[in-house]
């Protein structure tokens, strides 16, 4: 692979310590890198972006003039590659989730981040970077849409319900680049957490030894899952891959659904695989680690955070008697049922109240506590502390910790 030229970098930010401070304590040249430019607002970043053209911007989010939203959806505009880190203090929460929309590759807690968090997204944007024109074709060759951080973002904002824009992206390409012949798809969730390679360098890795892997598309999903989408008459290339590529990384895991028809039935696999994935992310398991009724039961708790269900309901709703499955429940997880429900409300109520602004009516209603009187009750009760105490508690003890001091 050719040597690429200096990768160039811009800080943005209204605080000069920040700047000075990142300029010279951060090891560019170790990632390729150099500081072209700094400047201390939006405005004037978005003028040093059009003179230097730099591939990193390292952007504050609450800043005069312009702020960093609106200018990294300039700077998308203008050169979609260009790769952004947003500096976020913690009420900018919502506003660090515009910029992911956008396309910014993360967001670091602008008073608490580890000099490993910020050097890790360098190294991989110095290995984004690298592909040259000619690599980037080849890459292009295992599927249309290898490594597609557009498609990631979108997929990754419709997942998780910021917008349907992926959606409609699936219904046009079901006719168009993905249409494969006409043929029925399978959409695997590939689970790379802890290997040594991606999915996308196993597929170019064995892209010389069958063409037949040519088809279908890597969609990436973070730095532990990606998506593949792969037409039926290639399905045992892939399984073949998959399981020789499982001998060389015993971490590697994945889960398919199919065949798949249309639009409508890709969008329904690509979901239930990643609300499994997330199941499987809490608590440790895997779909083969409970009996499927149990399964499909903290499935559907996990699925449905507002609704109060009983354990006849749940118990229907898998096929068990109350009785059986009560007992089952009990012995697979460890809790009852009725400890299992206020368990799961007390750790989205925990998150609803650290990472979010919703009042407390809001995120009553999002955990199917009724109204904001008794989900205060509730809480104080399971926890000995008020909500607005717990969240206060929270914001401080992160502000301490850091040094910094609220903006």
């Amino acid at each position: 692979m050719e040597t690429i030229k200096t990768i160039k970098v811009m800080i943005v930010d209204d605080e000069s310590i920040v700047r000075k401070g990142l300029r010279s304590t951060v090891p560019w040249g170790k990632y390729g890198m150099e500081v072209v430019a700094d400047a201390s607002n939006g405005r004037k970043a978005w003028e040093a972006f059009l003179e230097h053209r730099p591939q990193v911007v390292i952007t504050d989010i609450v800043m005069p003039e312009m702020d960093g939203i609106e200018l990294s959806r300039r700077v998308k505009e203008t050169a979609p590659d260009t790769k952004i880190i947003l500096l976020s203090c913690h009420r900018d929460f919502e506003y660090a989730q515009q910029g992911i929309k956008l396309g910014a590759a993360g967001y670091l807690l602008k008073t608490a981040f580890e000099d490993e968090e910020l050097e890790g997204m360098l190294a991989k944007f110095q290995h984004d970077l690298a592909m040259t024109p000619s690599a980037t074709a080849s890459a292009q060759s295992v599927g249309s849409d290898v490594d597609d951080e557009r498609l990631g973002t979108l997929l990754y904002a419709w997942l998780n319900g910021h917008n349907d824009k992926f959606a409609q992206e699936m219904e046009k390409r079901t006719h168009d680049a993905w249409f494969f012949q006409g043929e029925p798809v399978y959409v695997y969730l590939i689970k790379i957490s802890g290997c040594e390679a991606s999915w996308l360098q196993l597929l170019k890795e064995s892209l010389e030894e069958d063409r037949q892997l040519c088809k279908g598309a890597v969609i990436p999903y973070g730095d532990e899952r990606c998506y593949y989408l792969v037409p039926e008459s290639h399905l045992n290339a892939t399984k073949s891959l998959l399981v020789e590529k499982k001998s060389e990384n015993a971490k590697l895991q994945w889960a398919k659904k199919g065949p798949l028809i249309n639009a409508e039935e890709r969008l329904d696999a690509f979901l239930s695989l990643h609300k499994a994935a997330e199941i499987e992310k809490i608590y440790g398991v895997t779909a083969e680690d409970w009996p499927e009724p149990i399964w499909k039961a903290v499935k559907l708790l996990h699925d449905n955070p507002a609704a109060e269900w009983s354990v006849s309901d749940v118990a229907s709703q898998v096929g068990l008697s109350r009785s059986h499955f009560s007992i089952i429940f009990k012995k697979t997880l460890g809790d009852s049922f009725v400890a299992f429900q206020y368990k799961r409300k007390l750790k989205l109520a925990y998150g609803l109240l650290k990472d979010t602004p919703l009042t407390m009516q809001e995120i009553a209603e999002r955990t199917g506590l009724g109204d904001s009187k008794y989900f205060s009750k509730w809480f104080k009760r399971c926890t000995g502390q008020t909500p607005s105490q717990y969240r206060a508690e929270h914001k401080d003890g992160t502000l301490r910790t850091s040094g910094h001091p609220s903006r």
